[in-house]
Order: structure tokens, then C-alpha cells, then sequence
């Protein structure tokens, strides 16, 4: 037995504008069409558009504007790291709406981090290279996004070890440079306490040694044979960030 009857659902009417903001293509202020429109768009009834909508607002990524009808957030989500990937893959921008990066900076150094050292299959002191940036949103830091890339991905794109912003993603340049597809491993998230080069970078002001607790996501990244880079974000307190 069925636990519903076929076509589609108010999770499915949701998640469709849900992946429209995600990927920028509904920005912050944009109108979603009227219930009227999503209910013929989609084949539903009213009831079903306004449980959708009801799903969009509980998570923050549309609010009501009277005559305006439903329209998209102010900066509902960041969108960093993996889920950019995404974004560009499906056509999209590297940006989305109000958001820019900052703070770029590439540097070659010895890698001791336990996570990173285990992830890239590295020994304490091996070198990496290490990609940093500022995401900012309205000009406002929203993450930091931090990629490690061992010798053997450099080798492969060297583009990763010269100190100005990437014109493509590395996955795409390795796999049409080695032939080998990149798989993604899985996405987890963690709390900790931020460091302070992670406070002075989200432009967070917080006295000396004090405990500011940030959510941290990383994910991992391989071929058939080896890890070819890891991938740290760390988001700004009260960032709304969407988790697969």
C-alpha cells in the first residue's frame, strides 16, 4: 500500500524552490510564483502549496510580504565548499546573489593536523598545499573555507599552488587531466571552539582566550587510487547552512 497516492507532494513542490535558492537562481527578495501558479505548475492543490510553503518558512528560506506574495530571504543559507560544486555542476554560478570571498591566500607547509594527515593518507610533517578564503555575504563573513591538497593532485593541477583564484574547480581539471573521475566521500559537520585566526577572519570580536563555538563541515575527496584533497568550512555563529 502506497503512503501516498502518486505525483507530487508538498516535500516535493518545496524542495524544487528550496534547490531554485540554494543554487541562486531564486535570490534574496525574488518573488515565488503565486499559489495559483504552483498549483498548476505542479498539479496539486491549495492545501499542498500552502504545506510546502509552510516548509520554506520554518526553515528560514522565504518569508510572506503582503501583496508581494512569498519572496526568498534575506541571505537565507550559505552555500560553501561541497555544495558549490553542486551549484557550478547544474549550470550555476561560482557566486551566489550578494556573496563574494575575500582573503585569498595559498601556502605550502608541513601538515600535522591528525584529520587531515589521516583523510590524505600524509605522515606528520609531509607538505600540502593549503588554499584559504573568506566567504562573505552582503560583505558580511559568513565562512571560512580551507582546502589541503596533497603533492600527487598538485602534480596533476598545478593551477592549485599559484597564489590567485581558481578559473575552474579541481575536480573537473583533474578528471579531464588524468582521466580518472573524482568521487566525493562523505559530508560530516562538527562543533569546536574557533581559533583566533578563525575569530580575526569572520571579523568576530571576542576577548582573549574566550570559547566561541562554531559549526565545522568537511568532506574528502578521491579517485580510484588515492585522496586528492580535503576540504574544511567553518561558518560563522548563527550561519543557516544546508546539510544533504
Amino acid at each position: 500500500m502506497a503512503y501516498r497516492s502518486a505525483g507530487a507532494g508538498y516535500a516535493d513542490v518545496a524542495e524544487h524552490y528550496r534547490a531554485l535558492i540554494k543554487a541562486g537562481t531564486l535570490a534574496p527578495g525574488d518573488a515565488l510564483p503565486s499559489v495559483a501558479e504552483i498549483r498548476e505548475e505542479f498539479g496539486v492543490a491549495a492545501k499542498t502549496v500552502s504545506r510546502a510553503l509552510s516548509m520554506l518558512k520554518g526553515e528560514g528560506l522565504v518569508t510572506s510580504r503582503g501583496a508581494l506574495g512569498t519572496v526568498v530571504a534575506k541571505s537565507p543559507i550559505v552555500v560553501t565548499g561541497a555544495d558549490r560544486l553542486d551549484r557550478m555542476a547544474k549550470g550555476g554560478e561560482r557566486y551566489g546573489p550578494g556573496e563574494t570571498s575575500s582573503g585569498h591566500r595559498v601556502t605550502r607547509r608541513s601538515v600535522y593536523d591528525s584529520e587531515v594527515c589521516t583523510a590524505l593518507d600524509l605522515e606528520p610533517g609531509d607538505e600540502a598545499i593549503i588554499r584559504i578564503r573568506v566567504f562573505r555575504q552582503d560583505d558580511k563573513p559568513s565562512s571560512v573555507g580551507v582546502s589541503v591538497y596533497p603533492p600527487h593532485t598538485v602534480a596533476a593541477v598545478p593551477e592549485l599552488a599559484q597564489d590567485e583564484r581558481m578559473v575552474a574547480q579541481f575536480d573537473q581539471l583533474y578528471e579531464e587531466r588524468t582521466g580518472r573521475e573524482v568521487v566525493r566521500g562523505q559530508r560530516t559537520a562538527h562543533a569546536r571552539q574557533a581559533s583566533q585566526d578563525e575569530l580575526a577572519a569572520l571579523e568576530i570580536d571576542a576577548p582573549p582566550h574566550s570559547a566561541v563555538a562554531v559549526l565545522v563541515t568537511t568532506v574528502t575527496f578521491h579517485d580510484d587510487q588515492q585522496a586528492l584533497g580535503y576540504w574544511e568550512d567553518v561558518y560563522a555563529p548563527g550561519a543557516k547552512v544546508p546539510m544533504a
